[in-house]
């Protein structure tokens, strides 16, 4: 499990609005590891903020621990990125392929057909994440800080 501190900015029913601290990578990140941390600071200036599963309803500004399965972030790129991608590249082959021999129409045809897989591969992505929406992708508040501190 992939895990960061957050804080709870909002709760309606079992989910939490909440916001993940800034720079939190991994232990090394603290040290004088990989400096991942750093870069996140340059490139994410503005706090994250994203819906979790609230299982153990904690409260508007508790500091908690939020999860999300290992296998998941990869997954979610490889959908939301990959998937239109090789649509796009598949319509642009199809589309070059029903030009016919004249070579002028070429590649307006294969642009047609990159953009048509473009949206197809966006349309397919929104239709994959709204039937897998509980699976396994959403994160969950798995515990209170300071239960983790031992306070």
């Amino acid at each position: 499990m992939l895990e960061t501190r957050a804080i709870i900015v909002q709760v309606e029913g079992q989910y939490a609005l909440v916001q993940a601290s800034q720079a939190n990578g991994c232990e090394q990140c603290k040290g004088k590891g990989c400096g991942a941390g750093k870069l996140s600071q340059l490139f994410c200036s503005k706090p994250r903020q994203f819906q979790a599963d609230n299982p153990i309803n904690a409260g508007v500004g508790d500091e908690v621990v939020v999860s999300v399965a290992e296998g998941a972030i990869l997954r979610g790129i490889g959908l939301v990125y990959l998937l239109p991608l090789l649509l796009l590249v598949m319509g642009a082959m199809l589309g070059s392929a029903w030009a016919g021999q004249s070579p002028e129409q070429h590649d307006g045809y294969a642009a047609a057909g990159a953009l048509l897989g473009l949206a197809a591969g966006f349309i397919a992505v929104k239709w994959i994440s709204l039937r897998q929406a509980k699976n396994h992708i959403q994160p969950c508040i798995a515990r209170s800080w300071r239960e983790e501190q031992g306070e």
